[in-house]
Formats: structure tokens, sequence, C-alpha cells
């Protein structure tokens, strides 16, 4: 019953009226499933596995997936096995926000798309009016937990590129990190995303144009590593593989920091500027994240000044994560 009172707000995010019920939302003609309050506009195609034995009743659209389901499966594997909010992730927040003026979302409605487990919004909740989670992975239901005790959230299970919403649903759509695993061009990906809020904040990773180019060389070696280890399915090699580069390369490489930073060096380090502080957990959660997913994109940060084509103001913040950017219609 955790949708009962939100009645008015889920009018209005589809811009027409809606019947609530226990177990499922209906607008205009079109049932779709509640389950553990969240609400699931994936075809039944497109179902993680877990999910079909939940779910019955509606028979797959025949043009679907439209979806990578190999990426929907990485992920929701990753947010099960690393699923806390860790006290790491709220100084990454704040790394992230820098170009937002949070106070001023006391009376706004923000969308947090490819959510994960919920980590940016977790930080988000008491600072905005309405809070809506989107991921098309299991991550969704961790997510809910993680945000068990907020009641202004409403949780969809849904691909970020086909929501079935109003323009303009929300204030702030906000897309860290996600549009550069999608089996389309991460720019083109953004663009779309404008349909859905007048303002847009975006992480995607960076092309190392601002590093030396023994960081681009480093990357075309991972990049062929990623591309067998991203086959693997069984759940122990990659646990063992995330152990292994986690204490076998990241370590290392931000104790070389640690070693060179009194020299003024350690800027010049793989992975110290954005590992050094962190714990291993989160260190092994991006091992997982950058190691087992298939699709990765990288952009400079003059491909991402052509979204000006698009946006009144693209805004690039110059600290790290590159690239993180602002963007208003």
């Amino acid at each position: 019953m955790y949708y009962v009172n939100k009645h008015d707000v889920l009018s209005d995010i589809w811009g027409a009226p809606v019947t609530v019920e226990p177990d499922r939302l209906t607008v205009s003609g079109t049932s779709y499933p509640i389950i553990d309050d969240v609400i699931i506009l994936l075809d039944p195609a497109e179902y993680p596995l877990s999910l079909k034995a939940k779910t019955v009743g509606r028979r797959p659209d025949p043009s679907f997936p439209r979806i990578a389901q190999d990426v929907q499966a990485t992920f929701g594997a990753e947010w099960r096995r690393f699923p806390r909010i860790l006290p790491e992730h709220e100084r990454e927040f704040a790394s992230y926000f820098d170009l937002i003026d949070l106070g001023a979302l006391k009376d706004r409605r923000v969308c947090d798309l490819g959510c994960g487990n919920g980590r940016w919004s977790y930080f988000l909740r008491h600072r905005c009016r309405e809070l809506i989670l989107v991921d098309f992975s299991e991550a969704i239901f961790i997510a809910r937990e993680n945000l068990r005790d907020t009641p202004n959230v409403l949780f969809f299970m849904a691909d970020i590129m086909r929501l079935p919403f109003r323009p303009n649903f929300a204030d702030l759509a906000v897309c860290l990190g996600v549009l550069h695993h999608l089996p389309m061009n991460a720019l083109d990906a953004a663009r779309a995303l404008r349909r859905y809020a007048p303002e847009l904040l975006v992480y995607l990773y960076y092309a190392l144009d601002n590093r030396p180019s023994y960081f681009r060389t480093l990357l075309a070696l991972v990049t062929a590593v990623r591309r067998f280890s991203s086959r693997i399915q069984a759940p122990a090699v990659r646990e063992v593989l995330t152990w292994a580069i986690a204490l076998g390369v990241y370590l290392p490489l931000i104790g070389l920091g640690h070693t060179l930073r009194p020299l003024g060096a350690a800027r010049w380090v793989p992975l110290y500027e954005v590992y050094a502080g962190k714990s291993l957990l989160r260190i092994r959660q991006d091992v997982y994240d950058r190691f087992f997913t298939p699709i990765e994109q990288r952009f400079t940060r003059e491909d991402i000044l052509t979204l000006r084509d698009t946006f009144r103001e693209v805004i690039i913040s110059d600290s790290p994560p590159y690239w993180h950017f602002f963007c208003r219609s």
C-alpha cells in the first residue's frame, strides 16, 4: 500500500489519471505490476530472471527486449554484492554535486536515472520535495531497502531511455555513471534525456584527455582485459578476480601515490587521485563495475561541449570525477 497516498504525484508524473491498487498501477489502460514497492515498467521480455519468477499474466511484446540484458544482469549482480551505502559515498556525492545548488532543491522533484543502490539519492532524500528512482536492474530493490525510511521516494524498474512519463516530469534529472554503459552513443542519450527535465547532471567516463599519454596506454591495456573479463559469468571467478585486481593493481598504485605525494607527483600516478582514502570495499565495488561491464564509452571535454547544440548551457566541472557536467535547456 506504499503508493496509496501518492496518487496525485503519480498522476502528475504521467500527466494522466492513474489507478493505484496494492499490487498494480493502471494508467491509460495499461497496468504495471508493483512488487516490493517497485513499479515495474519494463516489458516482461526484459525482466531479470528473478523477477520473471514473481510475475504472471503479462504477455511479452515480441519486439522486446530493447535493452542490453548482459549489462542489466551485471549491474544487478554488482549491487546485490555491494548493497551498502558507505561513508565515502557522501564525499563522492559532494564531488558530483559541486555544480548543483543543493539548497535550491527543497521544493523540487529530482529523478535519479540509473540509481543503482540509491547511493546518491540517499544524500538527496532530505534535500528535495520528491525523488524518483529508476533502474532497469534488480538494483532498484536494493535502493528501495536503502531508502526504506524515506516516504517521498517513488521507485521504478524501467529503461531510462523509454520512460512513459510526461515531458519535464522532473525539475532535475541526475544520471551519474550510466550512459557510457548503454548500447547507444552516450552523448545522444544525454540529448534524449532533455525531455525529462530542464536541468540535467551527468557523469561520463573521460578519455584521459587531461592526463599524460601513458595513462591512455594503460587504459588500452585495461580495455583489452575488460573485454575478456566481462564475458566471465561465474560469481566465484568474478569474486576472485575482483580481489586480485584490487589487491594487486589498485592498492599498489595508491601506495605509490602516497609515497610520491610529498614530492608533489602523486597526481601522475594512475588511480591515485580517485581512490586515495577509499576503503577496500569501495575499491572492490569499482573494480567489479569496471571489469565486468561489457559496454564502456569514454569522452573528451571537447566531446561533451558538443552538447551545446541541444542545451542552452553546458558546464563541465574542473574537479574530479572527470567528466561530470551540468546541462540547462
